[in-house]
């Protein structure tokens, strides 16, 4: 069973193989709360699912570990086993799905490990995995599901608590859910009163799901840009420990993790994937009971594929009104440009793109759309660029 001495021997036996990372503060991105972070973006292999996969392969008999390990991943406990593994001079197999970023794939590659690519996602990697392990003979390490596992996740709940003893929160991205399990064990065995929220993305809500029906239910499809949090089913043991211990679940939008992704890198100088920023999207938008309170989002993994990095900070500056787009109808007449782009910057706002566009749509048989792509600060800057434009008698089309 999962217990705190579990957890605490956890702790003792991931000193040589973890990296210290401190509770820090965390400024301008969540004002109704006192945010921290506790950032494992910056943990040895980018990721907190090191200290669950190194916990269980030291606990690995001499005849599993001679058999070599295999693990099934969307990136992060790929490369937590193939450290471990390496560290213990053990072999392993990895199985990633096909879509898993290759960054990932080539860091898994270089901690030691061999990689099998499956077509799909996490859990058709699984089924393959098990496949290998009943073939080969392999000792198969859970991403999530196995109580050592979660008893060397649960080593961060400690580390929270004894960082900020009077914390009242603390935030918690959910996939199959050994990371929340093993904090929430941990923090309500020493600290009941703190409350444990989860988070997973809306495209791929298997825990939220289940916690509400009362059983354990299958997502036919997922999909989100949080890919190391989408997982179609939970695990049993986790189910279980989530509804002893944890408080309540939310979800957020896919627009509400890029635009937590782009407050971490502005404002923290972090670079979080969307799976560790989805604890930070919680407390940004007020998804969770927490206003006024102490609280901490733990950013649980930084290994964003840098080629989809620029999409997601677009859509970030999108969904916090950095970006915006005009659509107005004018009359084509000489001079309308210079008028409306003179209220933008007496407003303000930064024209980035302009197109113009003939059009039988608008209401004047001379009419046209112009199309303005905008600099501004926040949506109240938009909408004060929008007020003085139609005060000007200029109609923006734009949703």
């Amino acid at each position: 069973m999962l217990t705190l001495d579990r957890i605490f021997n956890a702790s003792v036996v991931l000193k040589d193989i973890l990296r210290e990372t401190l509770v820090i503060k965390a400024n301008g991105i969540a004002p109704s709360c006192d945010l921290f972070l506790k950032p494992e973006c910056l943990q040895i292999t980018g990721s907190f699912k090191v200290r669950g996969s190194g916990y269980k392969i030291a606990n690995l008999t001499p005849e599993e570990k001679e058999r070599g390990v295999i693990a099934c991943s969307a990136g992060n406990h790929a490369q937590g086993v193939a450290l471990a593994a390496s560290k213990y001079g053990i072999r392993s197999l990895i199985c990633l799905p096909d879509s898993a970023p290759i960054s990932k794939v080539e860091a898994t590659k270089a901690y030691g490990a061999d990689v099998c690519l499956v077509n799909g996602v996490y859990d058709d990697a699984y089924r393959k995995a098990l496949e290998l392990r009943d073939e080969m003979g392999y000792t198969f390490v859970h991403p999530f599901d196995d109580e050592d596992v979660i008893a060397g996740q649960g080593t961060i709940g400690l580390e929270i608590i004894q960082a900020l003893d009077d914390v009242d929160a603390i935030i918690v991205p959910v996939g199959g859910g050994g990371l929340i399990s093993g904090i929430a064990c941990a923090v309500k065995s020493v600290s009941p009163k703190t409350k444990v929220y989860g988070v997973q993305a809306a495209g791929a809500p298997s825990m939220y799901n289940s916690v509400r029906n009362g059983k354990i239910e299958s997502l036919a499809s997922v999909s989100t840009i949080a890919d190391g949090i989408a997982v179609k089913q939970p695990g049993e043991n986790t189910f279980e420990l989530v509804n002893r211990y944890v408080d309540d679940i939310c979800l957020v939008s896919e627009d509400e993790i890029a635009a937590a992704i782009l407050a971490l890198i502005e404002k923290q100088k972090m670079t979080a994937e969307g799976a560790g920023a989805v604890s930070v999207a919680a407390a940004m938008f007020d998804k969770l009971p927490i206003a006024g309170k102490k609280v901490v989002s733990v950013v649980s993994g930084g290994n964003i594929d840098v080629t989809s990095l620029s999409r997601v900070i677009e859509r970030g500056l999108i969904k916090s009104g950095r970006k915006s787009l005009l659509a107005i109808e004018l009359v084509d007449k000489p001079g309308q440009l210079r008028e409306v782009s003179r209220i933008i910057a007496e407003q303000g706002g930064n024209v980035t793109g302009v197109s113009y566009e003939q059009t039988g749509s608008t209401e004047s048989i001379n009419g046209c759309v112009l199309r303005i792509s905008m600099e501004t600060r926040n949506y109240e800057h938009v909408q004060a660029i929008s007020t003085a434009l139609a005060d000007a008698g200029f109609k923006n089309t734009q949703a």
